[in-house]
């Protein structure tokens, strides 16, 4: 007798990821703006935190909806090499520094090896895209992959999504020091008791305000934004070339 075949649960959350990659495109460029023409403002960086993880979550839901895993991978890789040069001229990186492309093709292999399961496959094709992130210098490293990894596993569950966002971007952001103000606001701490400082304190950490996202991730938008698919791809090496043109009117 043959086994009924499982049916895959639409992910939970916000799937309107025409929306949530332009709004992604827009927080990068804050961060990367704050980082090349703006170095003394903070608060881009703080909010070019929320892109990634929004990049990360259009990837799992791209990957469920795909009707070809391989030409999905083949666009992300086409487009990190496109935008290599773009990235190395904009944010004065070395050429041996990869884009945040190399990352979400990583991510995908290890989602694909988790779905598909060849020859143990849901071992070895997350093992191996960890190694490779952390060997080739991907952006995030090895912690980019594993949100990867860490969403996808939880997708099907609000609940899920958030629990997993608030304890690794707790756990990400540990090893950064505590913002003491933002947007002119000075954040004094010591003024609190300790049982309301110490948790506080978690949260005010670069890496953590990537937590930021999360209402994007989980509430639905009513309507998604259509685009051509090679326009949502050319908006990445668009924004650096804009970045590129930006430094040299202002001679940075």
């Amino acid at each position: 007798m043959q086994m009924p075949v499982p049916s895959r649960r639409t992910p939970a959350g916000n799937t309107a990821t025409g929306w949530l990659k332009v709004l992604a495109l827009v927080f990068m460029f804050i961060d990367h703006a704050g980082k090349v023409l703006f170095s003394n403002m903070q608060e881009m960086r703080v909010l070019g935190r929320i892109a990634f993880p929004l990049y990360v979550w259009c990837m799992i839901v791209g990957f469920f909806y795909t009707r070809c895993v391989w030409k999905y991978m083949l666009r992300v890789l086409v487009t990190g090499l496109v935008s290599q040069p773009l990235y190395v001229v904009a944010l004065n990186h070395q050429w041996n520094e990869p884009n945040i492309f190399l990352t979400l093709l990583l991510g995908l292999c290890a989602l694909w090896g988790i779905r598909e399961n060849k020859y143990g496959s849901r071992i070895w094709a997350p093992a191996i895209a960890l190694a490779l992130a952390t060997v080739l210098g991907a952006n995030y490293g090895w912690k980019g992959v594993l949100l990867f990894i860490l969403l996808y596993a939880v997708q099907e569950s609000r609940a899920g999504i958030a629990a997993v966002m608030v304890a690794y971007f707790l756990f990400w952001g540990a090893s950064y020091s505590v913002t003491r103000s933002l947007f002119g606001i000075s954040i004094n701490l010591n003024a609190l008791p300790a049982f309301l400082s110490g948790p506080l304190s978690s949260f005010l950490r670069m890496e953590t305000y990537a937590l930021l996202s999360l209402p994007l991730i989980l509430i639905p938008f009513r309507k998604d934004l259509k685009m051509p698919r090679w326009l949502g791809y050319a908006l990445y090496p668009a924004h650096l070339a804009l970045l590129i043109g930006l430094k040299a009117l202002m001679g940075v």
